[in-house]
């Protein structure tokens, strides 16, 4: 069946033949989600294009650019899939003919390693790995704080970075630290009001908290900056925070993908002190290239997602819908 029949002006398309156009774009045809949603929220879409708009600048400036991301190991991490021969029927057969049933999975996870690091497409910074043991069963994104983050960060990474360099993170809360609190309707006045004083704005309690804010509101752009930003910058370097949800746009995330790969299959114990030796072992064996690689296809998507919000603009201009049950419809 052929589609988009109703408008003269659309190309009509067998269904097979969108199903591929719509494939080489990018796309898959699958369930959605409420993520899929979010990412294209009006504000997360213009925060995407600033952020390829500044990113490409940077590139065509021939600036180095790092990606840095936290991950975690647990000790009891394996490989879920392995080849099987599937003319083993059972354990009693493969002893028989002296053959393994497989190393025992842990029943539980074990202890879990906080990794930290950073690199660009020349590979790791070389001693910028931040690895400790974590005390609790929480989300290991509560493991890490601010003030570990900082000091890794200023005192280890920084100094080793090229001058002028641009630096890649999310918008987790212990990147985030602000380098001054802002007032909010949780101060009280005098507090607000205290507050703008030091900024040289003359106030006095006569004034209503409301008021108060208002003038807060005025100038808080002038302060509400991260502090790991304005530190880096004094040190000739640039911080790039990702759109929230794309995580694809880090390398560094392929990377981790190959290490925890690479510890669930060599791992002989489950002993925190070997899980560390693997790990050293995974990281050294990333090296520049395998970086470069994972660099050059997240190049791509951003190309790819570049691509694709000229065409849903294009799209939302002509005012029409394509339903692969083959039907078409004009929006309202």
């Amino acid at each position: 069946m052929a589609l988009c029949e109703a408008d003269e002006d659309i190309p009509v398309f067998k269904r097979t033949t969108l199903h591929k156009i719509m494939h080489e774009l990018g796309f898959d045809f699958n369930k959605q989600d409420g993520r899929t949603l979010l990412v294209e929220r009006e504000d997360i879409v213009l925060w995407r294009r600033k952020y390829l708009r500044q990113i490409k600048e940077y590139r065509e400036a021939n600036k180095t650019i790092y990606y840095l991301d936290e991950t975690w190991v647990n000790a009891g991490h394996v490989k879920t899939k392995a080849w099987l021969d599937t003319t083993v029927k059972n354990k009693r057969q493969a002893f028989q003919d002296g053959l393994s049933a497989g190393r025992k999975a842990p029943t539980g996870k074990g202890k879990r390693l906080i990794v930290l690091h950073i690199g660009s497409d020349k590979g790791f910074v070389e001693d910028g790995l931040l690895l400790f043991e974590s005390k609790s069963t929480k989300d290991y994104h509560e493991e890490m704080d601010g003030e570990r983050f900082l000091n890794w960060f200023i005192n280890i990474v920084m100094p080793k970075l090229e001058p002028g360099s641009v630096v890649i993170m999310d918008n987790a809360p212990y990147h985030s630290v602000k380098a001054e609190k802002i007032p909010t309707t949780m101060w009280n006045k005098p507090q607000i009001i205290d507050w703008l004083q030091s900024k040289g704005v003359s106030m006095d309690m006569s004034y209503l908290k409301k008021e108060l804010l208002m003038k807060v509101a005025e100038i808080a752009p002038q302060y509400d900056k991260y502090l790991i930003d304005e530190t880096a910058k004094s040190n000739g370097i640039t911080i790039l925070r990702l759109p929230p949800y794309h995580c694809k746009l880090n390398p560094i995330e392929l990377v981790w993908a190959q290490i925890k790969n690479y510890v669930g299959a060599n791992k002989s114990t489950f002993k925190m002190s070997d899980v560390k030796k693997i790990l050293d072992d995974s990281i050294a064996l990333i090296d520049a290239n395998r970086w470069k690689n994972c660099c050059d296809h997240v190049i791509r998507e951003e190309n790819t997602m570049w691509h694709l919000d000229d065409v849903m603009e294009l799209a939302e201009q002509n005012s029409f819908i394509i339903n692969v049950t083959g039907e078409s419809s004009d929006s309202d």
